[in-house]
């Protein structure tokens, strides 16, 4: 038995989120100027999750957004923060904007599972008089929140969660509840050259806001290409108990349709799993792919396994 696995899906179990890094925006125009970059709506005063996009739709990031009074920070992946903070300066001409890479300052802490409030409530107990925390609620793999600590508080705030009595969730069990949840994520399942509806991320998109980098691209699929897109993300499970290498193409007929991008065993279904993006003619249910040295797979819906049904914290 996985604890790890069962504290997350059952109880509440807490992690670093370290492949994440974290730039902060400061000035009075960093919601607007932000708006006119990325997908979604982050004027609304929610904390979305959102891409952006180049000028012809491709991906150069994921991100989530996480709205404060006096800061606006955002959730990257830890391999790009350097460059995107670069890149985003770039981009500020007139308005009143900052972007900080402020990685090494701010810890992103993920509390996860039925019990998350438990461990949310532990924590805000553990934190110096007067601290105010942005945090950002989880819905998949499993509901939850991740609070965005200062490193000043970061060891105070592992002792009281665990305390509280959640459990250490390992990366390996992370991803495998991120797998069997069928959440890509960036640099492994999608990548530069990824048009965020090929990746299922309809809802990193607003088609209701005003006009962002890479818009015409997404509303020209939308309206005129009726959401049909060259390649969908896909779930496939495996014949055979071993679990295949990711990153290898995937075939039919000994063509070529695709690439297998992320593999793990899942504790649910007590078989091998994994995610692949692959041509729209090869992405449908039930259709047989083969890996390079003639494993079968199955393409499935995904997700393989859906969250708990439970309250969100």
């Amino acid at each position: 038995m996985n604890l790890a696995y069962t504290a997350a899906r059952q109880a509440f179990a807490f992690r670093h989120r370290h492949e994440q890094g974290i730039l902060r925006l400061t000035g009075r125009d960093r919601l607007a100027w932000l708006n006119g970059l990325v997908t979604n709506d982050v004027l609304s005063g929610g904390r979305p999750y959102a891409a952006w996009l180049t000028p012809q739709g491709r991906m150069i990031t994921d991100m989530f957004v996480v709205g404060n009074d006096d800061d606006t920070l955002l959730e990257v992946p830890a391999p790009l923060t350097a460059a995107l903070a670069q890149r985003l300066d770039g981009l500020i001409f007139t308005e009143d904007v900052r972007v900080e890479d402020v990685s090494p300052d701010v810890m992103p802490l993920e509390v996860c599972g039925p019990g998350a409030e438990f461990g949310l409530d532990a924590v805000k107990r553990s934190l110096s008089a007067g601290a105010s925390i942005p945090v950002r609620l989880v819905d998949r793999p499993v509901k939850g929140v991740v609070l965005y600590l200062p490193r000043t508080q970061w060891a105070g705030a592992l002792e009281a969660i665990a305390h509280a009595g959640a459990m250490a969730l390992d990366d390996q069990t992370a991803e495998v509840l991120r797998v069997e949840a069928g959440i890509p994520r960036f640099l492994v399942d999608m990548n530069e050259e990824t048009i965020p509806l090929e990746a299922g991320l309809n809802h990193a998109i607003s088609h209701t806001k005003g006009c962002y980098v890479g818009q015409e691209i997404i509303v020209r699929i939308r309206d005129r290409a009726q959401g049909r897109v060259a390649r969908h993300l896909v779930g496939v499970t495996f014949e055979g108990d071993a679990v295949p290498t990711a990153d290898q193409p995937l075939l039919v007929d000994g063509r070529q349709v695709g690439r297998l991008t992320s593999t793990v065993r899942s504790i649910a279904l007590g078989r091998p799993i994994g995610l692949a993006m692959l041509h729209r003619d090869a992405a449908a249910p039930d259709t047989i792919v083969t890996l390079s040295d003639g494993t079968r797979a199955t393409v499935v819906a995904l997700p393989f396994v859906p969250p708990p049904d439970v309250d969100r914290v």
